[in-house]
C-alpha cells in the first residue's frame, strides 16, 4: 500500500510541474486593440498525460452522444462524473472498478491515472487564468450508522480535496445540507440537486462534485449590436423562433470539414475557450457528432481568420438521470444490488442506488457562466481550403465545447437547438 501510494504521488508530482511564460500576445488585424493580458503558463504533458486526456475527452463525447434527449438544448459537464466517479473508485474492485475505468475512458490505465488526472485538474486548472474562476470541489457525505473505509477516506480527502462528514439522514436537515453546498460551490447557479423524490433518508451516503467556471470573452460582443433573428431547429416547425443574436466581425481561429464549421471563441487570457461546433447541414447537430479525435483535429487544423460571427444569447438548464447513460457506457455491475463490488468503500454490502447531475449555462455579450453537480448515492446490498473571410452564422442548432486550450481537457458540453 504505502509503495503504490508513494509511486501515485511522484506520478502527480511530476505531471503538475508547469513552465511559466512570458506575459506577450501575438498582435492581430482587427481594429479592436489586443487586451493587454498576461497569457497562461505553459506546460508540456507527457505521453502518458495527453494519453489520459485523449481518453477523457473520448468520455465526454460518448457521453453527450448516449445522453441525447430529442430535440432540446442540454448541457453536462463530463469532468464533474469523472471527479464523482473518480473518487467512489477507490472503493471499488475487481469486474465493478473495471467497468467504471472502461466507462471513464481509463480501461488502459486504471485507477491511479484517474486519481492522477482529477489530482492535477483540481490543482492547475484553477490557476491558469486570473481573469477566469474555475472552481472545482469534492465532498462525501456519509449516514450515521455507516463508516467508510479508512484508506478510501484517506485517498478521497489527500487527492480530491474531499473531507467526509457524517450526518444523521433522518434529521431533516441533510438534504438542505447538501443543496447548500451545491449551491455555494457553484456560485447559487445549482440551488436544488437534490428533492424529496431523488433523497434517501436511509442511504448510506452521497458523494458529490461541484464544477463552476465563469469566463469573460477575451473579445466581448458589442450589446447594441444584439438583435432578434430566426433560428431555424431541426425538424419543420410551424413557425421560426426568434433569438437575440449576438455579432462580431474579427479574426478568430476556424477550422472546417466535410460536416462542420468550427469556430474558437477564448476567454480572458486565452487559457480557456469555447469551441462552437455549427453542422454545415441543418438537422444534423448529432448526426453524425464528432469524435473527441475529430473534434481535436479540427482544432489542431484552426487558423485565424477573419470570421462574420453570429451566436445566440442563451441559457440552458439541465437535469440529467446519469444511470441508464453510465449502464450503456458499459458500467453495469456498479448499480446491481449483492453484485456491485465496493469492499474498500465502506463495512457493508453497498451499491450505487442513484445517479445524477444538474447542469447549467449562461451565454451573453460578456461572457460565460457554468456550472454542475454531479452526486452518487450509495445504498446498500480532411480540412478544406480557408477563404479569406468566413461566415459563421449560428442560426440552426449547434454544439459547443469548453476546454482548457493547451491540454484540450473538456470542461463543459452541450447544445443549443432553440429550444
Amino acid at each position: 500500500m504505502e509503495r503504490r501510494m508513494r509511486v501515485l504521488w511522484e506520478a502527480v508530482a511530476l505531471m503538475t510541474a508547469v513552465v511559466l511564460a512570458g506575459c506577450s500576445l501575438d498582435g492581430n488585424d482587427s481594429e479592436e486593440p489586443t487586451p493587454t493580458v498576461c497569457p497562461p503558463p505553459t506546460y508540456e504533458l507527457t505521453r502518458s498525460e495527453q494519453q489520459m486526456v485523449t481518453e477523457s475527452n473520448e468520455f465526454a463525447f460518448n457521453l453527450f452522444r448516449q445522453a441525447h434527449n430529442g430535440g432540446n438544448s442540454q448541457v453536462l459537464s463530463p469532468l464533474s462524473i469523472t471527479f464523482a466517479l473518480g473518487m467512489l473508485n477507490n472503493g471499488a474492485a475487481g469486474e465493478t472498478q473495471q467497468q467504471i475505468c472502461q466507462a471513464l475512458g481509463f480501461g488502459s490505465t486504471g485507477v491511479d491515472s484517474i486519481n492522477a488526472f482529477c489530482y492535477k485538474m483540481l490543482h492547475s486548472a484553477t490557476e491558469l487564468d486570473p481573469l477566469t474562476k474555475v472552481m472545482m470541489a469534492n465532498t462525501i457525505y456519509v449516514n450515521r450508522p455507516f463508516e467508510l473505509k479508512q484508506e478510501f477516506m484517506t485517498r478521497a480527502k489527500v487527492i480530491y480535496g474531499a473531507e467526509p462528514e457524517t450526518r444523521d439522514f433522518y434529521d431533516g436537515k441533510t438534504m438542505d445540507v447538501i443543496n447548500k453546498w451545491a449551491s455555494d460551490h457553484t456560485e447559487g447557479m445549482i440551488d436544488k440537486l437534490l428533492d424529496d423524490q431523488t433523497f434517501d433518508p436511509s442511504a448510506v451516503s452521497y458523494l458529490l462534485n461541484a464544477i463552476y467556471f465563469k469566463g469573460s470573452w477575451t473579445w466581448k460582443f458589442d450589446k447594441e449590436l444584439t438583435c432578434k433573428e430566426a433560428f431555424v431547429p431541426d425538424g419543420d416547425p410551424l413557425e421560426l423562433p426568434y433569438v437575440d443574436m449576438m455579432q462580431m466581425v474579427r479574426p478568430l481561429p476556424y477550422a472546417e470539414d466535410d460536416e462542420y464549421q468550427a469556430v474558437n471563441l477564448p476567454y480572458g487570457n486565452t487559457a480557456y475557450q469555447m469551441t462552437v461546433l455549427l453542422p454545415k447541414q441543418y438537422g444534423c447537430v448529432l448526426s453524425p457528432l464528432p469524435t473527441a479525435q475529430e473534434w481535436q483535429k479540427l482544432c489542431q487544423q484552426m487558423d485565424t481568420v477573419s470570421v462574420s460571427l453570429k451566436l445566440p444569447r442563451f441559457e440552458t438548464k439541465t437535469d440529467t438521470d446519469l444511470v441508464p447513460i453510465m449502464k450503456a457506457l458499459g458500467m453495469k455491475k456498479a448499480f446491481v444490488p449483492n453484485e456491485a463490488e465496493f469492499p474498500d468503500f465502506c463495512s457493508k454490502s453497498t451499491y450505487v442506488s442513484m445517479m445524477k447531475q444538474s447542469a447549467r449555462i449562461k451565454v451573453d455579450e460578456e461572457g460565460t457562466e457554468a456550472a454542475a453537480a454531479t452526486t452518487i448515492e450509495m445504498a446498500l446490498a480532411a480540412i478544406v481550403p480557408k477563404p479569406d473571410y468566413i461566415v459563421f452564422h449560428a442560426n440552426h442548432p449547434f454544439l459547443y465545447v469548453i476546454s482548457e486550450r493547451q491540454s484540450g481537457a473538456v470542461l463543459f458540453i452541450g447544445r443549443f437547438t432553440g429550444n
